[in-house]
């Protein structure tokens, strides 16, 4: 995918080559209590093998930000309801408004159509600096859910 500025956007799979790139993306301060910061995802990326998908988003030769997807879990922790989706989202301070949000929801989109699912999931902290605004403009519908202290949104990919 290209961005405004021409250049190319893409997920790279988190390696020891960019792993200080990946630690490095940081979200501005007043949007902290919403995202865990990358180090705690990919804690819980190595905890969960096969389920998580993290990945550091790149615009050319520049990190951005990332992502951590989500790929068929027991929602409900009793084998009646699995779903897959958007774990994290953390876009650089500095990055935020340029689309790259856009490129990874639409990015972990593509993967789960890829693995026949229909539904993309997220989760978010309400609050003033949150990013409900975000996901609702991109489509998402509140489910009436809510995961912990967070809302649940679906996104259709019919």
């Amino acid at each position: 995918m290209t961005n405004t500025s021409g250049t190319s956007l893409r997920l790279e799979e988190i390696t020891s080559t960019n792993l200080d790139a990946a630690l490095a993306v940081k979200v501005g301060p007043e949007q902290e209590f919403a995202v865990a910061p990358v180090v705690k995802s990919l804690a819980e990326a190595y905890a969960h093998p096969g389920v998580a998908w993290p990945r550091l988003i790149m615009d050319g030769d520049r990190p951005v930000g990332f992502l951590m997807a989500f790929f068929d879990i027991d929602w409900h922790l009793d084998g009646s309801v699995f779903r897959s989706g958007l774990w994290r989202l953390n876009i650089a301070a500095g990055e935020q408004g340029r689309g790259y949000g856009r490129f990874a929801v639409q990015s972990v989109a593509e993967e789960i159509r890829h693995r026949g699912g229909k539904e993309l999931y997220v989760t978010w902290h309400e609050g003033g600096h949150g990013p409900e605004g975000f996901y609702l403009g991109l489509g998402f519908r509140r489910t009436g859910e809510m995961s912990g202290d967070q809302a649940v949104g679906v996104l259709a990919l019919g």
